[in-house]
């Protein structure tokens, strides 16, 4: 693919609210991604350099390059109000050029963002397939790009029409390997003992093939998970999972492997 003919991206949540629950829950991430109404936003920042000198995009580093505090006040630009929570997608080009696409975000129980996760029983899971079809790693698999065709194939045959159904799938590498979900990172319980020592959850390790993920570092960072590869044959119909991206925090889920997705 040409890299005249996509970009490079970052989706995360705004919410006013956001600092005084960190405040008041005592939750802490070094650096300190959380003591701000932009989620993670360093994390986001890093993500987009490191997509910016993977690809060679020098004129892109620059704009992300600079201050954290200015980075802050150049989004501020495009909150409508700022008393209200937004769903934000950064989109950077190769020149350096940014646009921030800024829409209405559900309310959602800001615990689900934080470390330890607080996601209540009364919740609905998302149900969660598994791709049918093999996803191939590439530098669009392990940074997030506009070019996302891959992913909207993998969504299409798990029969997700849209953003707002509460259902994921897992993509898959050659190897048999999870990759990582279409819009979310996923988490699975140990399947071998473990000692008290050791995180509770795995994630798949990026040498699976998918994308470095705000949330997910954010989840690594706090001790909540440990990278394990998995593969399709160890998933368990109904199993409980756990998934996370930047714009809606922690969900729970279960593993769907039967053919009735209805």
């Amino acid at each position: 693919m040409s890299s005249q003919s996509f970009q490079i991206i970052s989706t995360l949540r705004y919410d006013p609210a956001l600092p005084n629950v960190v405040s008041q829950r005592g939750a802490d991430a070094s650096p300190d991604p959380l003591n701000t109404p932009y989620y993670l936003l360093p994390y986001h920042q890093d993500r987009l350099r490191n997509a910016a000198r993977y690809f060679n995009w020098g004129n892109a580093l620059k704009f992300l390059d600079q201050d954290y505090a200015q980075f802050v006040r150049y989004l501020d630009t495009f909150i409508p109000d700022k008393g209200k929570p937004w769903r934000l997608r950064l989109v950077v080009d190769r020149n350096g050029d940014c646009k921030v696409e800024t829409n209405p975000a559900a309310r959602i129980e800001l615990e689900n963002f934080l470390f330890p996760f607080i996601i209540s029983p009364a919740s609905t899971p998302w149900r969660i397939f598994v791709d049918s079809a093999y996803t191939i790693p590439s530098g669009h698999t392990t940074h997030k790009t506009t070019a996302r065709e891959g992913y909207t194939a993998a969504r299409a045959r798990a029969g997700i029409v849209s953003l707002q159904d509460t259902a994921e799938v897992l993509l898959v590498n050659p190897n048999g390997e999870i990759m990582e979900g279409s819009i979310t990172t996923p988490y699975f319980r140990r399947r071998e003992e473990a000692d008290q020592n050791e995180p509770e959850w795995i994630t798949p390790p990026l040498s699976s093939g998918g994308n470095v993920g705000t949330s997910r570092r954010y989840a690594l960072a706090q001790g909540f998970c440990a990278e394990q590869k998995i593969t399709v044959k160890d998933l368990i119909d109904g199993e409980v999972c756990l998934l996370s991206n930047g714009v809606r925090g922690f969900i729970l889920g279960n593993i769907v492997l039967k053919a009735d997705r209805a």
